[in-house]
């Protein structure tokens, strides 16, 4: 089995991808199955939630694992009015809700409470399969190493805790 111990910011050759959803990609020690059906398990340092297009390799570099964010049942809304979407991001937030927030979009893990809420203020939600990315808390950061400069798709990886 690959054993994927650590995260690295560029390589040469990918030799595999693993498709995971967030509740997966939350955890630092898993067995995970491969895309190409290979057992894998990760033994990755604790508390940083694994991005889409993220890096991860074995012990010895031979082996490089592009993870990929899976697609999954999120509510997703769509709004132009900044004020509208702010009021929305404000109370999933006071519910502590694991948030992505992109301009003019909020996505969290579906829940037709959330959505009723949502919709009570206004506002259209689609209940769709996506890649679910939350926004990093307040308080968390980047591991050393692991930061804007580190690969080349334009931003950075912010980490979260989910709750189980």
């Amino acid at each position: 089995m690959i054993v994927l111990t650590r995260r690295i910011g560029a390589a040469d050759t990918v030799t595999a991808t693993v498709t995971l959803d967030v509740d997966s990609r939350i955890k630092s020690r898993l067995r995970v199955t491969l895309d190409d059906g290979r057992d894998a398990g990760l033994m990755l340092e604790r508390g940083h939630l694994l991005r889409g297009g993220e890096l991860l390799a074995d012990a010895s570099g031979e082996q490089v694992v592009r993870v990929l964010a899976a697609a999954e049942t999120v509510s997703t809304v769509r709004c132009d009015d900044p004020h509208l979407l702010a009021r929305a991001a404000y109370h999933l937030g006071n519910r502590h809700v694991p948030l992505q927030i992109d301009p003019g979009l909020l996505r969290y893990q579906h829940d037709h409470v959330l959505d009723d809420m949502l919709r009570g203020l206004g506002l259209v939600v689609d209940t769709e399969q996506a890649p679910f990315e939350p926004e990093a808390g307040a308080y968390q950061s980047a591991p050393h190493g692991h930061g804007h400069g580190s690969h080349s798709h334009g931003h950075d990886h912010p980490f979260v805790r989910l709750p189980s």
